[in-house]
């Protein structure tokens, strides 16, 4: 296995080699030995192709961050322990029935943002599953009879449904249901972008903006083939296409790179509670000072964990950690240490050493006399 991954530039660039080369036999086998492939979406594989490997290369560096490589190895670890298997289960079906599903925890920053984030998600999700299953071949449709189509998938035949029934409109349109969803998202949060001047401040232009305008550009010039269509007999139905085309492009090959990459990673969630809360929302840690119990061990082990990869020492006088104490505590820590009174020993008045080299005075009483160095009565007579 070794002598494989030096025949490649990175272990990287063996997995995107990886995940191309699934994609194409899952288009192979999808498209019946690509005979079933729309040429019409020829512009769209690509994209997706190239979607896929940046997607693959954001993932893999975003898994090498401490933080992120830390929580999936003990994911890892409690997922092959058996004894964990109940508690592994619920807490993931919980959480991803919560969280994902219902998206509460948008929810609880104000119903506007939660229904707006629910239906720019939901959406997304919706138009990625269609787009991808049919741009790779692993869908399509075939006439049984004048009025009778079956659906097709990865060249096994399931369903059957009338051509102008209810099932087979909603089919044809799902592209239009999601569209509709994602577009009443994306002005939902440009309206507020727009009103909220506590939002104005701290947004940013190519983090906040940019993908809400990828999204409304893929949206309405999508919908406008729809019009095109069905009310205008086809009126500049080719330019539009091209136009949609373009944007889905550039959406595509941005999507790894940016604001909206938080979508395929949004899963480890379930990672939360599954590793670090023996019981749903119930902390078992005590706190080293005042007993009360605020994370878990497997938590608070992991944070040191990942502090040491920082580099971060974070260890105390005593030998202990700043993670082994409750939140409340740590802030008290840092007023005693800003007041030179976090320990009997030592000067209580001396200055406070900053990291910068300033010298701020102790507040927590008046400086001594021998902060100011000044000489002593003798000293004064000669």
């Amino acid at each position: 296995m070794q002598r494989f991954e030096k025949s490649f530039y990175s272990k990287t660039s063996m997995y995107a080699f990886f995940v191309t080369l699934v994609l194409f036999f899952t288009v192979w086998v999808g498209t019946g030995n690509f005979q079933h492939i729309d040429m019409a979406l020829l512009g769209y594989l690509l994209s997706s192709f190239i979607f896929a490997i940046g997607l693959t290369v954001r993932m893999c560096s975003w898994l090498l961050r401490p933080a992120t490589h830390q929580v999936v190895k003990r994911s890892l670890k409690n997922l092959k322990n058996k004894k964990r298997v109940k508690r592994n289960l619920v807490s993931i079906l919980k959480t991803a029935f919560e969280n994902i599903f219902l998206q509460k925890f948008i929810f609880k920053r104000g119903i506007y943002r939660g229904i707006q984030h629910f239906l720019i998600a939901w959406g997304c999700i919706g138009s990625f599953a269609i787009t991808f299953g049919l741009t790779f071949g692993w869908m399509h449709f075939d006439l049984i009879d004048p009025d009778t189509y079956q659906i097709v998938v990865m060249g096994l035949p399931t369903i059957t449904m009338k051509a102008h029934g209810i099932f087979a409109e909603m089919i044809y349109n799902g592209l239009n249901i999601t569209a509709m969803m994602v577009l009443v998202g994306v002005c939902m949060a440009l309206a507020r972008r727009i009103v909220d001047k506590d939002v104005k401040v701290t947004q940013r232009f190519e983090f906040d903006l940019v993908p809400l305008y990828l999204l409304l550009a893929v949206t309405v010039s999508g919908l406008l083939l729809t019009v095109s269509y069905t009310f205008l007999n086809g009126w500049m139905h080719h330019y539009i296409t091209l136009v949609h085309q373009i944007t889905v492009v550039v959406m595509l090959i941005y999507f790894p790179f940016g604001k909206l990459f938080h979508l395929p990673i949004r899963p480890l969630a379930t990672a939360v509670p599954m590793n670090y809360q023996e019981e749903w929302k119930v902390d078992k840690r005590p706190c080293k000072k005042c007993g009360a119990t605020y994370s878990s061990d497997e938590q608070i082990e992991d944070v040191k964990g990942i502090l040491q990869a920082q580099n971060f020492d974070l260890q105390l006088a005593d030998g202990s950690f700043l993670a082994d104490y409750c939140p409340a505590c740590r802030r008290r820590m840092r007023v005693m240490k800003q007041l030179n009174m976090e320990a009997p020993k030592g000067n209580p008045y001396g200055p406070i050493q900053t990291l910068n080299g300033i010298h701020l005075s102790g507040f927590g009483k008046k400086r001594s006399d021998e902060f100011y160095n000044i000489p002593k009565e003798k000293e004064k007579v000669h």
